[in-house]
């Protein structure tokens, strides 16, 4: 199922509407690397992550769902042969984001095809649909939901974000 998310912080799928934070840049056309802003155009959802100690059961999904450990992180250096991928942790010298967060952000984290096939170096990273802060605050390009949100929209079957600046 598509899902809308609009440039003014809404996300629409079915009978749904929920709200959501976005990039602190807005939405662009033309991404780059540390601009803060997140990627328009129509974003499948690659799979599903998720903390396996912070949730009772595993979120419901049609997509492929795994637990993140402690040592998994997403390649955000550009001068990386990992850039945009996951990487582990353990012996990872490159500049990456860690996916076992303390602050929630990641108890389920939806990985997004964003410059993904093929990887452009400089064109963006570590694009994720993930759970918000409560304020809503900006997020650096990803898209985020509140967490009953976000499992009602994986659960009902949304896998593509049709993502649009205007």
């Amino acid at each position: 199922m598509r899902a809308t998310v609009t440039a003014d912080g809404w996300m629409v799928w079915g009978q749904r509407r929920a709200r959501a934070a976005l990039g602190e840049g807005g939405i662009v056309s033309e991404k780059r690397e540390g601009d803060g802003a997140t990627p328009s155009g129509l974003l499948p959802v690659r799979r599903v992550l998720y903390r396996a100690d912070r949730l009772p059961m595993p979120p419901r999904a049609t997509l492929p769902r795994e637990p993140i450990g402690q040592q998994d992180g997403w390649c955000d250096d550009p001068a990386s042969p990992d850039y945009n991928r996951p990487v582990r942790l353990a012996h990872f010298s490159a500049r990456h984001e860690r996916l076992w967060r303390q602050d929630g952000l990641y108890d389920v984290v939806c990985v997004l095809g964003w410059n993904d096939a093929p990887v452009v170096s400089g064109r963006g990273s570590a694009i994720f649909l993930h759970v918000a802060r409560a304020d809503y605050r900006p997020t650096q390009g990803c898209i985020a939901l509140a967490l009953p949100d976000l499992l009602a929209a994986l659960a009902e079957g949304v896998d593509v974000l049709d993502v649009r600046t205007g």
